[in-house]
């Protein structure tokens, strides 16, 4: 399995929960121009609609992330 290395360093945000170790959730990530989804899992559960940066991709559009609290990187819209 090939992984998606580019996306890390990037920041999104939760559209659907992660729960930690329970499972993952997904996020909407900036990237390439765009914004795109991604599986997310992280150590803690994080809320829907909380920043996130992403540390490590775990494979094809699968990635870890962490919470983030930067108030410059604008984050992508989840309408």
């Amino acid at each position: 399995m090939e992984s998606d290395t580019s996306a890390v360093g990037c920041v999104g945000v939760v559209t659907v929960a992660t729960r930690g170790a329970d499972g993952s959730g997904e996020v909407l990530i900036s990237i390439r121009g765009g914004s795109e989804a991604y599986l997310a899992w992280s150590d803690e559960p994080l809320p829907k609609g909380r920043a996130v940066l992403v540390v490590r991709a775990r494979g094809t559009r699968t990635v870890e992330v962490v919470p983030w609290d930067d108030r410059v990187t604008p984050l992508p819209k989840t309408s």
